[in-house]
């Protein structure tokens, strides 16, 4: 496929997403904080559990500088919901007091006036914050024209054969440069709902998907009579907070 060719597929598929997952979002920005950790506790979970851990983290706490103070113990229980506790609650516990030492307070509005590599670079230098999370603060916190990938939009976005790469790094790179700037969030949702609800890892749904005159899977054939579509799971937990 030539690159003008897989210019204009991109554009078509963005497109289509765009009609299947129509925007409900509110233009509210979410807090910088709120952002960073609600990502973090999403890691290898749902968003749905991220959420329940995340709401019983600001039920608990009026303001991040007191669960930098709290101990290991509240920390986890608090968030035993989305999983790896022990990871979590040690590297936000540790990321909080780091932010206090560095900053003063716990107000991360300073990264408004740096730029993205120094956003990138302060971000990642936190421990269990990497590349991902980081570009997640930026396009949902900051209005940043950035394309967070995971490793499901990693899977997608090769799977279609938007790109050719082998890592969630090397798509990220490749895809910041492909994805039009206003396009960068709404396709980086609307991704995150087609994979949950269409192109799963396992079993993708083929035969109704609405991309597939435009996705070079070369199994789809294979995948055509998969049809059976189970209920919508369209929860983005940086939408809700």
């Amino acid at each position: 496929m030539s690159k003008k060719a897989q210019t204009k597929d991109l554009e078509i598929i963005i497109q289509i997403l765009e009609g299947l997952y129509p925007e409900k979002r509110s233009k509210k920005k979410p807090g910088i904080l709120d952002t960073l950790i609600a990502t973090k506790l999403s890691q290898n979970t749902t968003d749905k559990t991220a959420a329940i851990a995340f709401g019983n983290l600001k039920r608990q706490f009026k303001y991040w500088n007191e669960a930098a103070s709290a101990s290991p113990a509240l920390l986890k229980k608090l968030i035993k919901p989305c999983g790896l506790t022990n990871t979590k609650a040690t590297d936000i516990r540790v990321m909080l007091n780091n932010i206090i030492k560095k900053h003063g307070n716990t107000d991360m509005k300073h990264l408004n006036k740096l730029s993205n590599d120094e956003i990138y670079s302060e971000l990642t230098g936190y421990k269990g914050i990497g590349v991902k999370t980081a570009s997640c603060v930026m396009a949902f916190a900051l209005g940043r024209e950035v394309f967070p990938v995971d490793t499901h939009i990693h899977r997608i976005l090769n799977r279609i054969g938007i790109v050719r790469t082998k890592t969630p790094e090397e798509t990220h790179n490749a895809s910041e440069k492909i994805i039009p700037d206003k396009k960068k969030l709404g396709f980086h949702r609307n991704l995150i709902k087609f994979g949950r609800n269409v192109c799963k890892s396992q079993k993708p749904l083929c035969g109704v998907c609405a991309l597939y005159d435009y996705c070079g899977f070369n199994e789809k054939e294979n995948y055509y009579e998969i049809k059976q579509k189970g209920k919508e799971n369209n929860f983005i937990i940086l939408d809700s907070i």
